[in-house]
């Protein structure tokens, strides 16, 4: 079965889409815990977050962004929980979409038939995006191509570049204390403008 045909959306509609996805097994082997595909989509959503993969907190309960790294991105955007687990307004679509695992340094990568198998049918689904919010490497180089710069650091430092409807952003992990100390430029310069585009994006109209 061709899970990217481009007219998966229209002839199955998207609630049909995420029932597939929500019961793919196709990395069962492979992830320690399962499968547990975790994400949040509605054809009316504006704002996307497009992430690198759950953490074991998340798959634990099935909710994006359960976790420390989902409280400190909801404060750079600005929004209360209630706006961010509405799928109406945000769609939620990590690279990966189950755990993938830990590594020596931190969780794995997430794996590499997720986003071929999933992403184009998804996002194809979600005519009324108006920014999306690209974090991590993983996902800056699905969505910014040859726009993605050498590394997260230079990428989301280059952020007027990317266009009004991309926004790159390093991860919002506690492990990225140190990055946000030693780059004050960030929450100087890039956190007005996210929570400006983020307004913008949620506003009705």
């Amino acid at each position: 079965m061709d899970h990217a045909r481009p007219d998966r959306t229209a002839a199955d509609g998207l609630p049909a889409l995420l029932a597939e996805v929500r019961a793919c097994t196709r990395c069962a082997a492979v992830l320690p815990l399962g499968p547990r595909p975790v994400l949040q989509a509605d054809r009316r959503a504006r704002l996307l977050i497009a992430g690198q993969a759950p953490g074991r907190r998340v798959h634990a309960s099935g909710v994006p962004f359960d976790d420390a790294s989902g409280d400190r991105l909801r404060a750079w955007l600005g929004v209360d929980r209630d706006t961010f687990y509405d799928p109406s307004r945000v769609a939620i679509l990590p690279m990966g979409l189950c755990y993938p695992g830990r590594g020596s340094s931190g969780d794995l990568p997430p794996r590499p038939e997720c986003a071929p198998a999933w992403r184009a049918p998804l996002l194809a689904a979600l005519p009324a995006l108006r920014l999306t919010l690209v974090i991590g490497a993983y996902a800056q180089a699905w969505h910014l191509g040859a726009g993605a710069r050498a590394g997260v650091t230079e990428t989301v430092r280059a952020w007027r570049d990317a266009g009004p409807a991309l926004l790159p952003l390093p991860h919002p992990s506690p492990r990225n204390q140190a990055w946000l100390k030693h780059h004050p430029w960030f929450e100087r310069e890039l956190l007005p403008d996210l929570r400006e585009r983020v307004r913008a994006a949620l506003a009705p109209g």
